[in-house]
């Protein structure tokens, strides 16, 4: 077989993986997990820093531009540095990051070196006590400092801001205004139901809309930019600003009809969408022996078969959603 180009079934083709390579975090996000945390799967279940790479090489031989590592927490797992450095040998690879930010400060150069300039940090708020409450941790120091150092060094930075009724309200002023003096990207994005609980909230309050109306009532003259193919954030720019805001329909799912992505999870789950609960197990896919013609016949295989959008996965689903965000990657 020849390298065959990833579309799916609606004819939208497939070019950015998240690959998730832990479920394992130190934090505790009240969004993302319960506070005990979750039961985490040995490493052993996990797939192997090889797997990872050769289903990367894959996917790359079929048309996927860019990675985005995600966890999880990524720098919480021994050999991360060695793993990005065996991708940035693959030619025109795209790599991204998103991490909390408590533990990158020290690989700054070391991802410099790389190539690797494009980072997403997750803070949702810049009140010491309000990370604390959300966050379940005291790091909110450390992240802002490398939050910081990152902008120094030239790194494309993207604050992720998890919006949620009642905790962070307060920040979506505030960490709009951190985008006046520093070139940074910040995303709002609406709360999602991977919190590890099997609680969804049938209406949110926070939507993009409200969102929306929160930053308009204070900068009014924010102007919309266009819309790419393959995007999730409706994003703005702000006169006089550096840095731009964002707002991710996540809940809400308005940007599904341009979907480029596929999601692998640490221990091998294959995810055409966020939403449902995992198509293939690639895993002992993989340990069978499978060769990479066959792997690409199968990936070629799942996406034939791909929902039209989150609430179409999410109806397809065995059960309620129980997952936290952490074992699915983002």
């Amino acid at each position: 077989m020849d390298n065959p180009q990833l579309l799916d079934n609606h004819g939208r083709e497939l070019t950015y993986l998240r690959l998730a390579v832990t479920d394992r975090c130190n934090l505790r996000c009240t969004y993302c997990m319960p506070a005990e945390g979750i039961k985490y799967m040995p490493e052993r279940e996990l797939l192997s820093w090889e797997e990872m790479f050769r289903l990367t090489r894959i996917l790359h031989e079929m048309g996927i531009k860019k990675v985005r590592i995600t966890g999880g927490e990524p720098f919480v797992r021994n050999g991360l540095l060695d793993f990005l450095t065996n991708l940035a040998g693959l030619k025109d690879l795209e790599i991204c990051l998103t991490t909390n930010g408590v533990f990158i400060g020290e690989y700054i150069e070391a991802l410099k070196k790389l190539g690797i300039r494009h980072i997403n940090l997750s803070l949702d708020s810049l009140d010491r006590d309000r990370f604390h409450q959300i966050t379940r941790r005291d790091d909110f120091a450390k992240v802002y400092a490398n939050l910081l150092r990152l902008i120094d060094a030239g790194f494309q930075v993207k604050i992720n801001a998890v919006v949620m009724q009642g905790k962070n309200e307060d920040d979506i002023l505030a960490l709009t205004e951190f985008a006046r003096e520093h070139p940074v990207s910040v995303r709002f994005i609406e709360e999602m139901p991977f919190n590890g609980s099997g609680l969804v909230e049938e209406k949110l309050f926070w939507n993009h809309a409200r969102i929306l109306e929160r930053i308009r009532s204070q900068f009014p003259d924010l102007k919309a930019r266009p819309f790419l193919f393959g995007e999730t954030a409706n994003t703005y720019d702000i006169p006089g600003f550096k840095g731009n805001v964002g707002i991710i329909a996540a809940f809400t799912r308005t940007f599904c009809g341009s979907c480029n992505r596929i999601r692998l999870t640490a221990k091998g789950q294959v995810k055409t969408c966020l939403y449902d609960d995992g198509v293939f197990d690639m895993k002992p896919y993989l340990r069978s022996e499978v060769s990479d013609e066959e792997v690409k016949a199968q990936f070629l295989t799942l996406f034939k078969s791909r929902p039209l959008d989150g609430f179409e996965a999410e109806n397809k689903r065995k059960g309620v959603i129980t997952e936290s965000m952490t074992t699915i990657g983002g």
